[in-house]
């Protein structure tokens, strides 16, 4: 991978910002070129030192990119496509950051791109829109998943699996059939059940709102999400509607079976049902011990550097607050910060928040 290669960004919204000030700072003598039809998100890249070059249009300042991201909403990057592909050169490498990738991998393949396509897709991000959003640190130690095409050079693979990880990402290859029914079951299918669960209180609850007074708590926690953009959500749904479904009918299977158990009063089957979901829910990479429960935590961004993560400790452990639990968020599609800090008391998250905010850290709950 050379230092003084070229990109093109076609939006330049948060992911899009994000990638953009990530290869500014890994890479200076890197050229950016930017499109979007946000006039103030270009104009403050300029000002910001991200871009080199505002596009008014895609046109031929894109034939000397080596990456172009599409990072545009689905809808307007397929339709994009035809454009850029007048002013790619043959050496050019097209990605995009989307969260389905079987609708972009039809509509690169009818393009006759192939050759020249990586798929791409951060797993962060925030409830927070736009460039003014964006930050560099947004990618630092997140899985971002690239399903290459099928006839794409391994070199050309390598290459950009470098490039990504350059910025502090962890880059795992998938096919693109692959990625959409992983992300499917670990993010598509909870963001239906969470809607479901909200709309099943919603409905359930009395004129007074006492199950909306009292959902402070777990209920909360595990509906957050539920709360993420309806438009987006709908788009992932009509884009990866296949593979939803049927883990859909997998879910109503096992929640059937298991009101059959409570029906019946099933002690050891209802027992098992909750321990191997611990177990499992217990051994993931940043899981806190014990039942799902309201989380005492903050995330703070830090940078991927020796001693980063043992000050934060350090800090707190002077001022007397103690951790429960300290870790790396991978996958932050729907939450800031890199580090997820968690407390065995509510108190100490303000206490802790006072005191990282005064040494410069960025904090967000």
């Amino acid at each position: 991978m050379k230092s003084d290669f070229t990109c093109g960004f076609i939006g330049l919204g948060l992911i899009g910002g994000s990638i953009a000030r990530a290869i500014r700072d890994f890479h200076p003598k890197s050229r950016i070129l930017a499109y979007d039809i946000n006039q103030e998100a270009l104009q403050a890249a300029l000002a910001d030192g991200v871009i080199n070059t505002a596009l008014s249009a895609i046109g031929e300042e894109l034939s000397v990119c080596d990456y172009i991201f599409l990072c545009a909403p689905v809808s307007e990057n397929d339709s994009s496509l035809s454009e850029i592909k007048k002013y790619m050169s043959s050496t050019c490498l097209l990605t995009d950051v989307g969260s389905v990738k079987a609708d972009i991998h039809r509509h690169i393949q009818k393009a006759g791109l192939s050759p020249q396509f990586i798929g791409g897709h951060p797993m962060a991000g925030s409830e927070r829109t736009g460039y003014i959003n964006s930050k560099t640190l947004l990618l630092q130690n997140a899985y971002y998943i690239l399903t290459p095409c099928a006839d794409i050079s391994q070199e050309v693979i390598c290459d950009f699996r470098e490039l990504i990880a350059s910025l502090g990402a962890i880059p795992l290859i998938l096919t693109y059939k692959e990625h959409d029914y992983v992300t499917a079951a670990i993010s598509h299918l909870p963001h239906v059940v969470a809607a479901c669960l909200v709309n099943l209180i919603r409905q359930s609850d009395s004129p007074r709102g006492i199950m909306k007074l009292v959902a402070a708590g777990g209920f909360k926690d595990i509906t957050r999400i539920a709360s993420s953009s309806p438009v987006m959500w709908q788009q992932i749904c009509l884009t990866n509607g296949e593979n939803i479904s049927g883990l859909l009918e997998d879910y109503i299977v096992s929640l059937s079976q298991i009101k059959e158990e409570i029906d019946r009063a099933g002690a050891e089957p209802l027992y098992q049902f909750f321990d191997q979901a611990r177990v499992y829910r217990d051994s993931f990479i940043d899981a806190s011990s014990g039942p799902i429960k309201k989380s005492f935590s903050i995330r703070i961004d830090i940078a991927d550097e020796p001693g980063a993560l043992a000050a934060i400790a350090t800090i707190l452990a002077l001022h007397q607050i103690s951790i429960k639990n300290i870790g790396i968020t991978h996958n932050r599609e729907q939450a800031d910060g890199v580090l997820q800090v968690e407390f065995y008391e509510e108190s100490s998250i303000q206490k802790a928040e006072e005191i990282l905010s005064s040494k410069g850290y960025s904090i967000y709950h």
